[in-house]
């Protein structure tokens, strides 16, 4: 049961901030050094400067994104919306060439308690990430940024209580960010129809897309708060976490592969190379990069097939027998098994070239196929592994068993934009 509710979010004071495309960000796991260099630069008051403080000399840079947050407000650069409301949001986006439309809504969402809970994640988490996350959260007393899930809708709570409810009304934000993608804002707040919202939602199973290290911090933190008390009624603030609601919609929700590049001590051989990799795939060489990439994609569709690449040459790996997983993963329920992130890394990564998944030295992840390309064109110790994306139903099904996906499985696009509301908390 996914309890909902509306909150009253904190909104950049558009009476200030003329142009609020400057003052939103990704979410902070995704900036690289360089975007993020741009993105303090853009604007003083970009939400960058709490998400990702700058780090000073003899200086807590939490206590500086803390001190930031409430100066803004003390400013009143950041303003509370008057009354709960619930945000619809529409991202127009597109992606190679083809233009796409993704609807959904903001809401706060009810930490559960993980032995009941309806909130499934399907990605592990690094403790390191958390702790940095946990701190901020600590100082800002405040979600800056949503999680961001996925549900089903079997109650069409978007396509009937919230789409006819912003038709012919005018966004309250409406700006177009440095992708090129457009984000959208509506506040939905006639109290019957919330009421009704969170009736529907209840019905509804809840898939963490991205954002598991944010939804766990929060849940860390309420249990830090519940023991400053000596009695809760639940409904305090620290009990919810904000979050971005869509519907599992292929034709708007968009699921890229993370791919991986590997760093050898020297060139591989590509012959010994290929002779080990024959006990699991087929291996066929493909000389045309173009071709070699549609015949990727194509094959995806109704078996596992792994790109690879070094030194200007291109290999499809397709699995022989699916059997061969049972003895490769013997620990794994089957929709682990039969993902091909999964078989990438039992079959070649970890048995065959014997890396460690978590030397960040060796192995490292991109979403960028053509920037992994270029980088292994550049350097013939480094080979590339291309997969394809993970179905959205491999998510929900390994979620539901109680399993992680090996990290780095996914990268849902668009990322919400981070800055257009923040949830602060009492």
């Amino acid at each position: 049961m996914a309890k909902i509710t509306p909150f009253q979010a904190v909104v950049y004071n558009q009476d200030k901030i003329k142009d609020l495309s400057t003052v939103i960000c990704p979410p902070y796991d995704i900036i690289s050094p360089q975007k993020q260099e741009y993105f303090l630069g853009i604007n003083p008051y970009n939400l960058i400067h709490m998400e990702l403080a700058e780090e000073k000399p003899g200086q807590d840079k939490y206590g500086i994104a803390g001190e930031f947050f409430r100066d803004l407000l003390q400013k009143q650069i950041l303003v509370q919306d008057p009354r709960p409301a619930i945000y619809f949001y529409r991202q127009e986006y597109s992606i190679k060439g083809e233009k796409r439309i993704r609807v959904g809504f903001l809401a706060l969402l009810r930490l559960d308690e993980q032995k009941s809970s309806s909130v499934f994640g399907h990605e592990h988490t690094h403790l390191e990430a958390k702790e940095d996350r946990l701190n901020l959260i600590r100082q800002v007393k405040a979600n800056l940024s949503p999680i961001f899930v996925i549900f089903e809708d079997k109650k069409k709570v978007v396509a009937q209580s919230l789409l006819p409810n912003i038709k012919n009304k005018e966004p309250f934000i409406d700006i177009v960010d440095d992708e090129k993608t457009a984000h959208k804002l509506w506040r939905v707040d006639d109290p019957q129809l919330l009421k009704r919202i969170q009736e529907k939602m209840e019905q509804e199973n809840i898939f963490i897309a991205d954002g598991h290290h944010r939804y766990e911090v929060a849940c860390a933190w309420r249990d830090e708060m519940k023991k400053r008390f000596e009695s809760v009624t639940g409904q305090e603030s620290f009990n919810y976490v904000l979050a971005y609601f869509t519907n599992i919609d292929p034709l708007g929700l968009r699921v890229l592969p993370i791919h991986r590049l590997v760093k050898l001590d020297n060139r591989p051989d590509i012959t010994a190379l290929n002779a080990k990799l024959n006990e699991y795939f087929y291996v066929e060489e493909i000389k045309d990069r173009a071709r070699f990439l549609f015949l990727l994609a194509k094959a995806g569709v109704a078996e596992h097939v792994i790109g690879m690449y070094n030194s200007n040459r291109h290999w499809l790996l397709r699995l022989r027998n699916v059997k061969v997983l049972d003895k490769l993963m013997t620990d794994k329920p089957a929709e682990y098994r039969n993902l091909d992130v999964s078989i990438l890394n039992a079959a070649v990564l970890e048995r065959i070239l014997n890396i460690d998944l978590e030397d960040k030295r060796t192995l490292k992840f991109s979403a960028n196929t053509e920037e992994l390309l270029q980088a292994a064109g550049e350097d013939q110790t480094l080979l590339v592994f291309l997969l394809n994306p993970t179905k959205v139903e491999q998510i929900t099904s390994v979620a539901l068993k109680g399993e992680k996906m090996p990290p780095k499985s996914t990268y849902f696009y668009p990322k919400v934009a981070s800055g257009l509301v923040v949830n602060k908390h009492d």
